[in-house]
């Protein structure tokens, strides 16, 4: 039998034998490999790979017809969500187009301005167990990325599910990194055993995926035990998730559990990720930091900050859009193309895979001015409020774009905006040690953590 001949590549890329020279620096430094590559080969860039045939995309507008304006002729079946599933299942953040549409909307009212507005009171009160986990840490080093994950899981805990993760966040947060380091893994590593052989690989995937159903299990047999009342509105997501709907039909347990474990893995770590670097940020740039205390400490001191004061904050919001657009969570976003499509001047077919990367379109010189640089600034007007027209522009993707924009977005925003304007004015972080190397798994974490010394300046 005659095999299948590759198609003429379309664009620019490396040769099959510069890839297997890179594999080691693939391994080690994905994001300098990618920066390497839009610079020898383009906006555009072919990898030598037959089937599917692969593209990496850093051209803006090109990455804006893929995400956005000619969404619907690309879907999610790609290996990136393909793995993430092992962990999520068929969530809101993995299911391809037609599983999704009925899912987000289902999900959407959870993210409602009023349900939003109760954000600040579950951040408030995750801020004040971390101050007084640090009551003793003064003048010591602790660990950012730990501290924040931590943060980050009591709030989507309480805030979408009206559960207390506190006692079980070391646990959680430890299932949660274990288990996207593994799929990151077995993403890089297509012909790795499937779940079913008991490798040490996936044992240890096992045991994480185990710890999270553990935790919705608690969490459902909660509300089995405080179920809504008749006439009652939902009181947050998952009370949406267990209704039953005007023709008699429910979600699944299964169902039900994918969409929480999502929540709790996506609407964790992206936060998570964001507060971290930003942290690592205001330390290296005291300037910067001094601004953002003497905007914060007011609303700190007066009761908050709570959802009101969002207004009060537009340098506090730009520092979090500039840690967004330097660390973009969603750092690499990929597609498969459901129909022959034109990008940038290059024929792509159907069924090619498209890797879309926030890291390189914030880092595009056509849109970004010093775009390696720091700059909060870059997103405030002449009027010191917030542009919003940069935060929505073609360049800037750290939540995706389009219709699958992820769903969380606001939420991840509010959260990070209060959590900065709350601990800002309490406390002072300075480095230790050489600058943390950023490692892009699921999200861009620190390797090793971020140790950084606190001070302790304010109290509750």
């Amino acid at each position: 039998m005659a095999l299948k001949r590759p198609a003429p590549p379309t664009a620019p890329g490396p040769t099959g034998g510069v890839m297997l020279r890179s594999i080691a620096e693939i391994r080690r430094d994905p994001l300098a490999f990618l920066t390497r590559m839009r610079g020898e080969f383009g906006d555009v860039v072919q990898f030598p790979i037959p089937d599917p045939p692969t593209y990496l995309v850093s051209d803006p507008e090109a990455a804006r017809r893929v995400l956005v304006t000619n969404a619907r002729a690309y879907g999610k079946r790609t290996i990136q969500y393909t793995t993430l599933s092992l962990v999520t299942g068929d969530g809101l953040l993995t299911a391809d187009t037609e599983q999704w549409r009925p899912q987000r909307r289902l999900v959407q009212p959870a993210f409602h301005h009023e349900s939003l507005e109760l954000v600040s009171v579950h951040v408030r009160a995750a801020v004040d167990r971390l101050l007084d986990r640090w009551r003793d840490r003064d003048g010591k080093v602790v660990d950012l990325d730990e501290a924040m994950m931590h943060l980050a899981l009591e709030v989507v805990g309480s805030a979408l599910f009206g559960s207390d993760l506190s006692a079980d966040a070391d646990r959680l947060a430890k299932a949660t990194i274990e288990a996207l380091d593994i799929v990151v893994k077995k993403a890089r590593s297509p012909l790795s055993l499937p779940m079913g052989f008991p490798t040490p690989t996936n044992l240890v995937l096992r045991r994480a995926v185990r710890a999270l159903d553990n935790a919705v299990d608690a969490m459902l047999a909660e509300r089995t035990r405080n179920p809504l009342v008749a006439g009652q509105k939902p009181r947050d997501m998952l009370d949406l998730l267990l209704a039953v709907h005007d023709d008699g039909s429910a979600l699944s347990k299964r169902e039900v559990r994918n969409q929480v474990i999502t929540f709790i893995v996506a609407g964790h770590e992206t936060v998570a990720s964001a507060l971290t670097w930003a942290w690592q940020l205001l330390a290296t740039h005291p300037q910067v930091w001094d601004r953002l205390r003497a905007e914060t400490a007011p609303v700190a001191a007066e009761h908050g900050p709570v959802f009101a004061d969002l207004a009060r904050l537009p340098y506090t919001a730009a520092v979090l859009d500039e840690v967004l657009r330097l660390y973009p969570p969603a750092w690499l976003i990929t597609r498969r193309s459901l129909t022959d499509d034109e990008l940038a001047g290059v024929k792509v077919a159907a069924g090619s895979l498209l890797i879309v990367s926030p890291w390189l379109v914030h880092r595009h010189e056509s849109l970004w001015v010093d775009p390696e640089q720091f700059r909060p600034e870059r997103f405030l007007d002449e009027a010191g409020q917030r542009r919003r027209d940069l935060v929505a522009g073609a360049g800037y993707l750290p939540f995706g774009a389009g219709p699958r924009l992820c769903i969380g977005r606001d939420m991840a925003l509010l959260e990070g905006v209060l959590v900065l304007a709350a601990l800002a004015p309490r406390i002072e972080l300075s480095p230790v040690g050489a600058a943390p190397v950023a490692m892009p798994l699921v999200t861009i974490r620190p390797q090793g953590g971020l140790p950084l010394r606190l001070r302790l300046l304010m109290a509750k």
